[in-house]
């Protein structure tokens, strides 16, 4: 199975992610237009191969057995809701979920337009963010983001499905972080490199011992009961605008599990009230699960 080529991409410069919901009595028709995709994401790569375009295309986990009634991966379920006073992950489910990176901006944009004309009179676009790559691949808190990403062939053996009739496929997990900037900004910088739990200029990470217990990196880096690495790759940009700033985080496994274990870990304290400290700093406003099909499930649509 071919998988699509958003879901393992090297990093891009600019991105679109658009979140919508379909509307009463379009599904079958959805369907139809979800088959089409495949071959738009070639049109766009072969027409400006400079541009190292990408296209991604995941579906909800509510909207799947209408779209799709013949097979369900079978992890596919609710997106993890988080509550911890005022610390939240909300889920917000969305129907379809497109992730458009390119290297020109003017591409990613175009690749937005063919989404909305082909989706037009039948799903409703909901939530839009355009994000940027900042700096040398930072979040806008100022520190280098997806460090942890697995590289090279190792990025497939994460995110993708290996075996069965989903095999090419990876389950999606998508949040708009909003970050508390002002009251980020006021921190030293070494309290903000022990939240992190790694330098802020030059990127290295604390040994193991020398992490505060709930440093971002001690809380998202987590084993098994095997003593496997619970890997995601990470496809998150940064977004932002005059007055808000923040981070689409986007994760892709073989398996929710991951995701789902490392999302507790930064909310839920633990056993000494320990918790990832950087939930005091940013805010996530959305959050939704989805399973990315491959190319040959969405050109069948399902069959």
């Amino acid at each position: 199975m071919t998988a699509q080529a958003g879901i393992c991409a090297e990093p891009n410069l600019h991105a679109h992610y658009l979140m919508f919901n379909i509307l009463p009595e379009q599904y079958a028709k959805v369907t139809d237009a979800l088959a089409k995709v495949p071959a738009l994401w070639q049109k766009i790569t072969q027409t400006y191969p400079d541009a190292a375009f990408s296209g991604l295309v995941a579906i909800g986990e509510q909207a799947w057995d209408a779209l799709y009634p013949n097979a369900r991966p079978t992890e596919l379920r609710g997106f993890p809701a988080q509550k911890q006073g005022q610390r939240v992950a909300p889920e917000t489910p969305f129907d379809l979920f497109f992730q458009l990176r390119a290297d020109r901006l003017d591409i990613a944009y175009i690749a937005q337009q063919e989404v909305m004309a082909l989706l037009a009179g039948l799903a409703e676009l909901k939530e839009e963010r355009q994000g940027f790559r900042y700096l040398d691949m930072r979040d806008v808190t100022g520190f280098v983001d997806g460090t942890e990403n697995p590289q090279g062939d190792d990025r497939g053996q994460v995110a993708l499905v290996q075996d069965g009739p989903f095999a090419g496929g990876s389950y999606v997990h998508v949040q708009s972080y909003k970050h508390k900037m002002a009251r980020w900004e006021k921190l030293a910088i070494k309290a903000q490199e022990d939240i992190y739990g790694r330098t802020k200029l030059d990127n290295i990470e604390y040994a193991s011992a020398d992490k505060a217990p709930t440093a971002h990196t001690k809380r998202t880096s987590l084993k098994d009961d095997a003593g496997n690495s619970m890997e995601i790759l990470r496809q998150s940009m940064p977004w932002g605008a005059a007055n808000a700033q923040g981070l689409v985080f986007i994760s892709c496994c073989h398996t929710p599990t991951h995701f789902e274990r490392i999302l507790s870990s930064m909310f839920v304290p633990d056993e000494q009230g320990h918790f990832d400290h950087l939930t005091l700093f940013t805010q996530a406003e959305t959050g939704a699960a989805f399973f990315a099909p491959s190319e040959e499930w969405l050109s069948t649509k399902g069959a």
